[in-house]
């Protein structure tokens, strides 16, 4: 039979799991300011944000009913013949990118080439497709020696 306190301390831990999963951790940076940013992604001192403590971006807050970050998110912008590459939390439906992806309207002459949204702790440090398509490669190849 369980005590009390192993009840107590079993509940404690389930809370703090609970309370850990909705808690996403990004890179946040740009590639104008940040070389690191830029394609060829060096994550060594760029800055990793816990975006449960990260504000939503304030042109979003009356488009979406979602207050927390639910991804993480780098996109690629253009201005004025420049390409700009952005990290940063990502706020929406992970499912269905069209309203969190949005740039900021204040911003009409910025260009989005793309946003790729992520749910891991600083997947956004590459390549969305990079690492699915190396998994299931790996995986037919198995496949093939198994079978």
């Amino acid at each position: 039979m369980v005590s009390l306190q192993q009840s107590v301390l079993i509940l404690a831990a389930l809370a703090a799991l609970a309370s850990s999963a909705y808690a996403i951790n990004c890179y946040q940076c740009e590639s104008a300011t940040d070389d690191k940013c830029g394609e060829q992604f060096n994550p060594e001192g760029v800055r990793k944000v816990d975006c449960s403590k990260s504000p939503m971006p304030r042109f979003l807050q009356n488009l979406l009913s979602i207050t927390n970050a639910t991804g993480c998110m780098k996109t690629i912008n253009e201005a004025a013949g420049n390409k700009r590459i952005i990290r940063s939390c990502y706020f929406g439906d992970v499912k269905s990118t069209s309203s969190g992806c949005q740039s900021d309207p204040s911003l009409p002459f910025v260009k989005q080439i793309s946003c790729d949204v992520c749910t891991d702790n600083l997947c956004n440090g590459s390549s969305v497709t990079g690492p699915i398509a190396l998994t299931i490669a790996v995986f037919a190849l198995v496949a093939r020696v198994l079978y």
